[in-house]
């Protein structure tokens, strides 16, 4: 498999490495392209694949060709790429809040593959969820599973309407669990523990209890039932939480990107 990056920035980059560090690709089969010159150097230094600042060098004779660009520069990629891509050749797509339709349209191109990939894919811990046109084939699906799966997890959803839903939740997820996990930390510092030690607390206990919760299948609600024992520390710590309307807020702010990401589609 060949493929071409069409910007390789934190999460261009977080694919491109991946697919390198499992051994799925060879850095010879690789093209990377970029409008930041300095970047793409660094890219083959590091990497030892090839680079081109021009796109239809970059894409040549690839299988797949990923766009992991900012939004805003998506309309002059387009453009650039409009006659140069194969019948044959597959456009993957990680740019933000951007729908098929458009990606279509603006290619002239129908083998299109919609990914969210999120953050955590940069330390393999990823969460994509994806979707295809009908025009893609069992192979090129079978080719974009490989890709994704080199970041951690990947679920493919039948409708492209789940994409803006999954930017909500394990898009935008991380940011609400560093935040929570920010918050826990000056909080254990403001009651007197070394900050080193908060950080070291709090980063295994989020790790513990996400691995548990796989691990176990247990729903979340009966592993937090386990925790707290009747008038107890995590009870009283649980009320105030209650009390200051967590859950709505985390719903509320679920509900904001979700249309958040609606809008930048439109």
């Amino acid at each position: 498999m060949k493929v071409a990056f069409i910007g390789v920035g934190n999460m261009g980059e977080a694919m491109l490495s991946a697919l390198l560090r499992r051994k799925l690709i060879r850095p010879n089969s690789i093209w990377a392209c970029d409008i930041d010159n300095a970047r793409l150097a660094y890219i083959e230094k590091k990497y030892k694949v090839n680079c081109a600042p021009d796109i239809s060098n970059a894409i040549g004779d690839c299988e797949v060709v990923v766009l992991a660009i900012k939004p805003q520069t998506l309309a002059k990629v387009m453009k650039d790429l409009k006659g140069e891509l194969k019948e044959e050749q597959l456009v993957l797509s990680i740019v933000a809040g951007k729908k098929i339709a458009a990606i279509k349209k603006g290619l002239g191109h129908s083998m299109v593959v919609r990914v969210m990939p999120n953050t955590p894919a940069q330390v393999g811990e990823g969460m994509s969820v994806w979707t295809a046109t009908d025009a893609v084939s069992k192979k090129q699906k079978d080719m974009a599973q490989t890709i994704l799966r080199a970041m951690g997890k990947e679920l493919y959803v039948p409708d492209e309407k789940y994409i803006d839903m999954a930017t909500a939740v394990s898009g935008s997820g991380p940011a609400y669990i560093f935040l929570i996990m920010e918050a826990l930390t000056d909080a254990a510092v403001h009651i007197g523990l070394p900050r080193e030690m908060a950080d070291d607390l709090v980063s295994q206990t989020v790790l513990g209890s996400a691995h548990m919760t796989k691990e176990t299948g247990r729903h979340p609600a009966e592993l937090k039932n386990m925790v707290t024992s009747p008038g107890g520390t995590t009870a009283e710590g649980l009320l105030c939480l209650e009390e200051g309307g967590m859950r709505a807020i985390i719903a509320q702010a679920v509900i904001a990107a979700y249309e958040k990401a609606k809008l930048l589609g439109e």
